[in-house]
């Protein structure tokens, strides 16, 4: 028999069973099924991950003051960065930009309208560490921060709910009584795990820390945010500003930091990292689906021994060996493994791709995993059912197969 007999042969003997074989198709296909949505599942989390930790640069360190956090609640000094410290981290040589923040809470007002949203106090660097771009005019100068101008760049979000025109360079808006010219509007960026990009105020931080806070420390500040050059190594420049820190807080060997360096690098290849073995723990789930599938295969089989063992028989009668009889066997079960691979990696797949997109409106990443896979599973799957049944249907006595009724 060639290749062509075997084939048709074993077309024949699964649709002379329609109702078993498709049953028995079933549990492959919700088995590969669920294996290239789950796949699907942990790269787009994956991506997502990828894409917020991008947004800000891996190449991006953020040092908060006090030290770490026990039980929930930050322990030390909250106002252990200054300026002075963001300035001496500044003249490092891999730092390329930098900038202290400070935030807090405002109520804007514009107009007869007023909208809550966060007010944070940087420098213009700020915008080179969060690569923003300007919708219209421009971000606050050196000159703005030195002089505690009462300058604002804001957020579209933050605009739209003021009521503001679509161009807001030079409208006036009141913040504790103080009026703030706007400068600059950014552009649209969305949300991130941050939090909203588009729904903020931005001013000089000495204007924030001199004007609207009143703050007794107006040299402190929360948060430092810098970017380093490309080619910098984020662990030596992580290294160096700790040990410049704990100089100029004069933290003695073996005393805890009264701050906190933050590597998004770092962070990101542990994310990376646990969404791998998410990834992997959601494949290992659908697997047992096609576990399932393939017992299914092998009960088939076994009954299609069963029914057909005067074939067998007559089969080795005429001169048939045992060979000859397993790939007969091994073929069927192959063949009802890839239609139910193949029909479940496109079931997959477009379920996959149709609701990320037309439902969550998210573009899901397409992998060239799932069609390997699904490949791999219709041979691996049908041979491992089939071997069973094959071996036995092979080894059928001729004699006792021709009497079987």
């Amino acid at each position: 028999m060639n290749v062509g007999d075997i084939l048709k042969e074993s077309w024949l003997s699964i649709s002379g069973n329609k109702l078993r074989s498709f049953l028995t198709i079933l549990g492959i296909i919700i088995g590969v099924m669920a294996v290239v949505i789950m796949v699907a599942v942990g790269e787009t989390v994956q991506q997502s991950i990828t894409d917020e930790f991008s947004s800000l640069g891996t190449n991006t360190i953020v040092i908060r003051a006090g030290a770490a956090r026990r039980g929930g609640i930050r322990t030390g000094n909250r106002h252990t960065l200054t300026l002075d410290d963001a300035a001496q981290i500044g003249k490092l040589p891999d730092v390329a930009a930098i900038t202290p923040a400070q935030s807090m809470g405002i109520q804007a007002i514009y107009g007869n309208k007023n909208w809550a949203t966060a007010m944070l106090g940087v420098y213009p660097d700020y915008t080179t560490i969060q690569s923003i771009e300007m919708e219209y005019g421009t971000f606050f100068d050196d000159n703005a921060v030195k002089n505690a101008s009462t300058y604002a760049v804001i957020g579209p979000d933050t605009a739209k709910e003021l009521g503001m025109p679509d161009n807001p360079v030079g409208e006036i808006i009141r913040i504790q009584n103080m009026p703030f010219v706007i400068v600059g509007m950014t552009k649209e960026r969305g949300d991130s795990t941050m939090g909203s990009q588009d729904d903020m105020v931005l001013i000089p931080i000495t204007t924030l820390k001199k004007r609207v806070q009143g703050s007794s420390f107006p040299n402190s500040v929360s948060m430092i945010a810098l970017k380093l050059f490309q080619d910098a190594d984020n662990a030596v420049a992580t290294e160096q500003i700790t040990a410049l820190l704990r100089q100029r807080h004069k933290i003695k060997d073996g005393d805890e930091d009264d701050f906190q360096v933050t590597d998004m690098k770092q962070i990101m290849e542990t994310m990376d990292t646990i969404t791998g073995y998410l990834k992997l723990l959601l494949i290992a789930i659908a697997g047992v689906s096609l576990l399932v599938g393939s017992i299914g295969i092998m009960n088939m089989m076994l009954v299609s021994v069963a029914e057909r063992t005067r074939e067998i028989g007559v089969r080795k009668a005429i001169g048939a060996r045992e060979y000859v009889i397993i790939i007969q066997f091994l073929s069927e079960s192959v063949m009802i493994s890839f239609i139910g691979s193949m029909i479940g990696l496109i079931m997959g797949v477009g379920l996959s791709q149709g609701i990320g997109r037309f439902i969550l409106h998210y573009n899901v990443p397409f992998s060239i995993w799932p069609v390997i896979l699904s490949v791999g599973v219709a041979v691996v799957v049908g041979l491992a059912s089939g071997v069973m049944p094959a071996i036995k249907a092979a080894k059928l006595n001729p004699i006792d197969s021709l009497r079987y009724e």
